[in-house]
């Protein structure tokens, strides 16, 4: 790993936190593909960087899916990650995503209610009828901030924080994100990535507890992340 090159995606450190604005196709956490997760490469940064003599500890306080980017929080002590969970839990961080989706004639801003239920073996989440056993009530409010000549750029605020929840309720609504084949976009990107981003952090710092409000770029790789970052500065 590139010391230098990781230090360029970090968003926030100090004793007790680390967030690390993840890559598009990064994982997050180790899974059977092998492939070295994130919280190995922030973990190994930690160790260097303090000069630790065997492995340094490093607590996963939340995930983003493979295909997605943005903002992750690593705590450095397990003091910080038994906070940090505590805040996820009770629902006191707030998290604001950017989505670039394929339909452009929608609302300028509305929310979105629906009862998704997961599919396990699809790893999969679907919109189903409100008595079905198994469905949990999801909410997200959106607004459209920026369009290309194809795409709207929406700002999303979560009310619930399901699984795949941005991802199957847009696609829901007829807004399949692009790139998202598993949620009716036509065709995939060449990277594997979707077009979604964890852009906002706000929370209370563990310890300090001063307020924390920080925004993760968009991948700069891409054209049309480009395109919108250079429209939303």
């Amino acid at each position: 790993m590139n010391q230098q090159e990781f230090k360029k995606r970090i968003l926030f450190e100090d004793n007790h936190l680390l967030i690390v604005n993840k890559l598009p196709g990064e994982l997050v956490q180790g899974d059977k593909t092998g492939d070295i997760p994130l919280l190995e490469t922030a973990r190994e940064y930690v160790r260097v960087s303090e000069s630790k003599p065997g492995q340094a500890f490093l607590g996963l306080v939340h995930r983003l899916d493979r295909p997605t980017s943005g903002a992750v929080i690593f705590a450095k002590t397990s003091k910080a990650l038994s906070r940090m969970n505590a805040q996820f839990e009770k629902r006191e961080v707030d998290k604001i995503y950017l989505a670039a989706v394929k339909n452009l004639n929608i609302k300028e801003k509305a929310s979105l209610t629906d009862y998704l239920k997961k599919n396990e073996k699809q790893n999969k989440s679907y919109s189903v009828n409100s008595g079905e056993k198994g469905a949990k009530k999801a909410v997200l409010h959106y607004t459209r901030i920026s369009q290309s000549d194809q795409y709207s750029l929406l700002r999303i605020e979560l009310e619930t924080g399901r699984h795949h929840q941005i991802r199957a309720q847009l696609s829901h609504a007829g807004m399949p994100i692009r790139g998202d084949l598993k949620y009716k976009f036509p065709r995939s990107n060449d990277d594997g990535s979707i077009h979604l981003h964890a852009h906002r952090l706000i929370f209370i710092h563990p310890v300090s507890k001063e307020k924390v409000d920080l925004f993760a770029p968009l991948p700069s790789r891409d054209a049309l992340w480009r395109y919108f970052a250079e429209r939303i500065k």
